[in-house]
């Protein structure tokens, strides 16, 4: 069976996509359906390549009991629009970014994070902001969100 691949996506993949890879990772795993995914993050900068987890996250996550060690930053590259099926952005300008090095989203896998909750919008970034706190809660939600998109199309 194929794996459904999911690639979650910042500017960075220090603080917000890496937390999203992580936390779902998490859910999939408490649901039993871990074998059913390949999860992964990535930046649309390069500012970050090769960094570890921003702190903030790594204490958020430690906190909800989920670890994230061994995971540096990495740029998405043009092959992993084919390599995904699922390339999930934390706001807006990733959502800009990912086009302009993507290309056009051709096969409607470019989505934002938050469009799989009631609540559509951005999911604001703790590296201005301080808030890890409040980007978990923002993260968590779309991650359950998604998964419940999954399910109720029968994806999984």
């Amino acid at each position: 069976m194929k794996k459904i691949r999911v690639l979650y996506i910042c500017h960075g993949n220090i603080c917000r996509s890496p937390m999203a890879e992580f936390v779902f990772k998490d859910l999939v795993k408490q649901k039993g359906y871990a074998e059913l995914f390949h999860i992964e993050s990535a930046a649309t900068s390069t500012e970050e390549i090769g960094n570890p987890v921003h702190r903030g996250t790594v204490r958020i996550l430690s906190s909800k009991g989920i670890s994230c060690s061994g995971k540096r930053a990495r740029q998405i590259t043009i092959d992993d629009y084919e390599d995904y099926d699922f390339l999930i952005g934390m706001d807006r300008h990733n959502m800009i970014n990912m086009k302009r090095i993507l290309g056009e989203d051709t096969d409607g896998k470019m989505h934002l994070l938050l469009d799989f909750t009631t609540r559509k919008g951005d999911i604001a970034d703790p590296w201005y902001t301080g808030n890890f706190e409040l980007t978990y809660r923002d993260v968590l939600e779309g991650c359950e969100g998604f998964l419940s998109y999954l399910q109720k199309r029968q994806l999984i």
